[in-house]
């Protein structure tokens, strides 16, 4: 059986799992025809299909990571104001850094690219810093950053409610939902699909800590389902029951998202448009839930043990998340000139992405007071704590 208090090693890869997604996702980026900051001269339509599989989900396993490492953590601490602080300095110091320093190049490609600046790096800076915007889009700014941002307030959030969620964790309501596999599934979507169905169509994403509200419930809810689900056995124990039937049920989820013009032609006899909004955002909520849940399942199954590989990409993959987005940005800007063909330029852009962030790391590591800025830690708590 699960033991509630033991380091869950499978959580760790499917964290490792989730960043190394975000990075290759972002590659892709540069060759979709969505706006990003970068665009190669080979951008189409071609990897749009499978950016839109993984996009529903991949946030917000991240997130539902991170509400479950919260639990273990803040049950461990001994001083909950020093967790708090020590959060503040390996989340915050990183974002500063990084708004700063090590984000400022994606801006400049960016502006260059686009024609809105033709100046060197050091004269473009003094605009990127200053308090009366000088370009188009907002600056300093945190471009993939955003997440630590956000982490960061749902933690000190989580810190100030700290009683309560624990209280609701060990509540019978939640332990008699958590006990039954199909409520797991079915229901624990509905937080979600009320927020997609009502607050998304008013509030888009924009990354703006302070008006990105559909984007904020989303992600705290994530977060909060990581945060109550981190230590209940009920919990796991379903998913396990359910995981094997989770890609019958995303896949048939994707379909009916990919027909969603017929079905909606058809269904509007039945429903009203409200209705009908309601009933694509819980096809789609359920698509996303199926895929975290499928992940989980197998995590837990067959990744739940500890290795040298595991422990290595553990410290590491914090920094690669903070890395790659510049490298990313600053390679495929220079790539793109030389007009190399989409796999070759492609190819290459992964693989200094990837060497980069490698690269990177381990010079990083071995600096004194640099790793701090770019979020590297010695890993601790490795051995079972109980």
């Amino acid at each position: 059986m699960l033991d509630p208090n033991t380091r869950r090693y499978d959580l760790d890869w499917l964290r490792i799992i989730a960043f190394g997604l975000l990075i290759f996702y972002h590659v892709g980026m540069f060759y979709v025809t969505w706006g990003w900051h970068v665009k190669s001269v080979y951008a189409s339509p071609a990897v749009e299909p499978l950016m839109r599989i993984v996009n529903p989900w991949r946030l917000a396993l991240l997130f539902f990571i991170s509400g479950v490492a919260i639990r273990f953590a803040t049950d461990k601490a001994n001083s909950l104001g020093r967790f708090a602080w020590s959060r503040v300095k390996r989340i915050g110091v990183p974002l500063l850094f990084g708004i700063y320093v090590w984000v400022m190049p994606q801006a400049y490609y960016e502006f260059l690219q686009s024609g809105e600046w033709s100046g060197s790096v050091i004269a473009f800076y003094p605009g990127y810093v200053s308090t009366e915007q000088a370009f188009s889009t907002i600056t300093p700014t945190w471009n993939h950053l955003w997440y630590l941002a956000y982490v960061l307030v749902y933690i000190l959030l989580a810190m100030a409610l700290l009683p309560w969620l624990r209280r609701f964790a060990e509540s019978g309501i939640w332990r008699y939902l958590t006990a039954r596999p199909l409520a797991v599934v079915f229901l624990f979507v509905v937080p979600f699909v009320i927020v997609e169905t009502w607050l998304t169509p008013i509030y888009p994403t924009t990354h703006n800590l302070v008006q990105d509200w559909a984007n904020h419930a989303h992600r705290f809810l994530a977060f909060l389902l990581g945060f109550f689900a981190a230590k209940d056995v009920r919990f796991w124990q379903s998913i396990d029951k359910v995981w094997k039937f989770m890609p019958l049920l995303a896949v048939s989820a994707w379909l009916m998202l990919q027909d969603g013009r017929d079905i909606s032609a058809w269904a509007r006899e039945f429903l009203s448009d409200w209705q009908l909004r309601l009933l694509f955002s819980y096809i789609a909520v359920i698509y996303a839930w199926s895929c975290i849940l499928l992940l989980l399942g197998f995590g837990q199954r067959f990744l739940n043990r500890e290795s040298p590989l595991l422990r290595y990409l553990t410290g590491a993959i914090f920094c690669y998340y903070v890395l790659h987005q510049t490298i990313t940005v600053v390679a495929g800007y220079y790539l793109t000139e030389y007009r190399l063909g989409a796999v070759i330029e492609s190819f290459l852009v992964t693989a200094i992405t990837v060497a980069g962030c490698v690269i990177g790391y381990e010079l990083i590591r071995r600096l004194p007071y640099v790793g701090i800025l770019f979020g590297v830690h010695k890993v601790s708590g490795y051995r079972p704590s109980r």
